[in-house]
């Protein structure tokens, strides 16, 4: 289909259509069926990989042409180890548990039935994300196998190289006998069908949007549909007085320098005042030899003098760069009370030998993923052994922290009785 549609309204009220049509045929979709189908994406990438890397230097030559810088024509070039980590992901998800279908929590009542819960699929699942083609596999990918049918609206940047993987998807679906409309990749660059999508409570069930703060702002703002989404990666790490300082440098320069572009990166680096003068020259040393800029307090910077100032918005700031904004705070009451006011709620971690504080931080600190001794780059769905994750939830309600099938999921209650009546 041409990227140019004309009414963008109708084209998506029937997309809407027919991705619930086939979420209620993908419900009843067994294990194996599902299985299949994705072997038959997996296989049927790994078969086109040359006629997806055409079409994808066809983005990364529009994208060179209109501008882009390095790093987002970085993010949209699939290479071939790329690729081959596309289909490494799709056999992982094949590998892991199907939750549809788990019952638990079963009870008798003393009315004599028996109430249970299922795990059941959401239904439509509407992902709105820039940049990164590999996004359509692996989201199509981790819809189908939690049983619900999902609409792709990816960025224009990378509208030759999803619509590829999509033909994909589709050969894969119709081979396995499942409803084609399970998975559509939006088919045209017009920003309006973005404000459809986020319109469409009918069709679809929830949004999760993957991108920049701006993206994820305005669907948050305007959506009719449920958001599941985070908007910044502020995350701390506080050096305890109580800690091992061997294990806090290690901790504190991966979670910073491992990658500097992630939401799980550390921002800001809270220190102890009583081991702050032992730990933090050794620190800022090591963050000198990898050129990241330091912002410090001001008894930050009493003890490091190449340091610059932090302002007040610094502690509010996700810099996603070689940026890090450093404190020193008076003990752990003072670390989680700057905490809860300035995270965002991704991820914290606390560095200490002593097991009471940490249990205080674990119990007080408000964030959806909390680290004792532990780099704050592991808040990662494969890390915590989910698999692959669709995305990062810092909301409270349903699903919390990295997503992946489980949180794509729903319950429904199960009631089983034998000619009960309520009296």
């Amino acid at each position: 289909m041409s990227s140019e549609i004309i009414d963008i309204s109708a084209y998506m009220a029937d997309l809407g259509r027919r991705a619930r049509a086939a979420s209620r045929r993908l419900a009843a979709a067994s294990t194996a069926s599902k299985n299949a189908a994705l072997q038959a994406i997996a296989a049927d990438i790994q078969a086109n990989r040359e006629a997806l890397m055409s079409e994808n230097r066809r983005d990364l030559e529009a994208g060179a042409a209109k501008g882009l810088d390095s790093a987002l024509l970085d993010r949209l070039e699939l290479t071939p180890a790329r690729i081959d980590s596309m289909i490494e992901g799709i056999q992982q998800i094949i590998a892991l548990a199907d939750p549809i279908g788990e019952i638990f929590d079963m009870n008798y009542r003393p009315s004599g039935i028996q109430v249970v819960r299922m795990r059941v699929p959401l239904g439509v699942v509407g992902i709105i994300y820039e940049s990164r083609p590999n996004v359509t596999a692996d989201a199509a990918a981790l819809c189908l196998k939690s049983g619900n049918a999902t609409v792709l609206r990816g960025g224009s940047e990378a509208f030759h190289s999803n619509q590829a993987i999509a033909a994909s998807i589709q050969r894969g679906l119709e081979q396995a006998g499942l409803p084609g409309d399970s998975v559509q990749v939006v088919a045209t660059t017009d920003r309006a069908a973005v404000g459809a999508m986020i319109t469409m409570p009918e069709a679809i069930d929830v949004i999760i949007p993957r991108g920049g703060k701006g993206l994820i702002e305005r669907i948050a703002k305007d959506a009719r549909v449920p958001v599941i989404k985070h908007l910044d990666g502020i995350c701390h790490v506080y050096i305890d007085d109580q800690a091992d300082t061997a294990k806090a440098f290690d901790i504190a320069i991966n979670a910073k320098t491992q990658r500097y572009g992630t939401c799980n990166t550390m921002e800001t680096l809270l220190v102890a005042d009583a081991i702050a003068e032992d730990v933090l020259p050794m620190l800022a040393a090591a963050y000198t030899e990898q050129a990241v800029e330091l912002r410090g307090c001001a008894r930050c910077r009493e003890i490091l003098e190449e340091c610059n100032e932090a302002t007040d918005s610094d502690w509010d700031t996700e810099y996603l760069g070689p940026i890090l904004s450093i404190r020193v705070v008076r003990d752990l009451d003072e670390a989680i009370e700057h905490i809860n006011t300035h995270s965002s709620g991704h991820t914290e971690s606390i560095v200490t030998e002593n097991y009471t504080r940490a249990r205080r931080f674990l119990t007080e600190v408000d964030s959806s993923s909390v680290m004792v001794n532990a780099s704050t780059r592991f808040a990662d769905g494969f890390e915590y052994g989910l698999g692959a994750e669709i995305g990062i939830s810092t909301d409270k309600f349903h699903a919390r922290g990295p997503v992946g099938l489980e949180g794509l999921t729903s319950v429904k209650y199960i009631v089983l009785g034998d000619g009960h009546i309520r009296t």
